[in-house]
This record gives structure tokens, C-alpha cells and sequence, in this order.
């Protein structure tokens, strides 16, 4: 993978990630000050839709990122990082997925269901991604 495409892949994951943990917190963690007002923190719409506009640069560079550095690693059968690799493979889809049908889901049996599945998909990704990273930056150059 070129050095431009990894600093739009990580950077694509930090914007995501970081809009959607904030946003995570202010929903879950934060009481609003109002009693009338639907939000718990003046700027949960804001980080709301921040993540919901930065989300398809983290599925662009995913797709840039099967298509350079993932499906070859595959064919070549190299060893270093590929279970790390599988584990992010793994949960891309069903984050994603989740995450496109919380916001068109109408029942609330589903929109709990699908904002469980993207919570834990999420974090799952996070920390994978977090080790993948550790693992390069511990091995020599691969």
C-alpha cells in the first residue's frame, strides 16, 4: 500500500471513530442539562451527522485498502498480520451493514437490534485496527 492510501485509511478511521465514540459517550454517558430537550449535549446533532458524513471515506479506503494491500497479502500467503487482518476483514461488513440499516430501521425492535450489532461491531474494529497498527510498528518492515 502506498503512503498516501495508509494516511487516508487512517485518517478515515480516526475521524469516523472519533465522531462515533464522542458520540457514543454524549448519548449514553451525558444527561441533558434541560429536562425538555432531546439532546443530551448541544453538540450531539452535530457529531451525529459528523459521523455519518465521514463514514464513507472509511468505506472508500477500505476499498482501496482490499484492493492493495489485503487480497494481495492473501494470495501471497504471507504470514505476519493476517490473523489481525481476518479479524478486521470479519467485522467490516457487519459495522458497515449495521450501521447503514440503524439508520433507515423503523421499528424499534430493529434499531436496537442493528445499534447493538454496530456498537459492538464498532468497537470490535477499533480494537483490532489499534492492534493491527501495534503489530506493524513492533515487526520490522514487512
Amino acid at each position: 500500500m502506498r503512503r498516501p492510501e495508509a494516511w487516508f485509511h487512517h485518517t478515515a478511521n480516526i475521524l469516523v471513530g472519533g465522531t462515533g465514540v464522542v458520540y457514543a459517550y454524549m448519548l449514553y454517558f451525558m444527561t441533558p442539562e434541560d429536562e425538555f430537550s432531546i439532546w443530551n449535549h448541544p453538540w450531539q446533532g452535530t457529531t451525529h451527522d459528523a459521523h455519518l458524513l465521514t463514514a464513507p471515506l472509511l468505506m472508500l479506503s477500505l476499498g482501496m485498502l482490499w484492493a492493495n494491500h489485503a487480497r494481495p497479502r492473501l494470495r501471497s500467503k504471507q504470514r505476519a498480520g493476517r490473523r489481525s487482518g481476518l479479524f478486521l476483514l470479519i467485522h467490516a461488513l457487519p459495522m458497515i451493514f449495521s450501521g447503514v440499516l440503524l439508520q433507515i430501521a423503523v421499528q424499534d425492535f430493529w434499531r436496537e437490534a442493528w445499534k447493538v450489532i454496530h456498537l459492538a461491531t464498532s468497537l470490535l474494529w477499533m480494537a483490532g485496527y489499534l492492534g493491527h497498527q501495534l503489530r506493524q510498528w513492533r515487526t520490522p518492515a514487512h
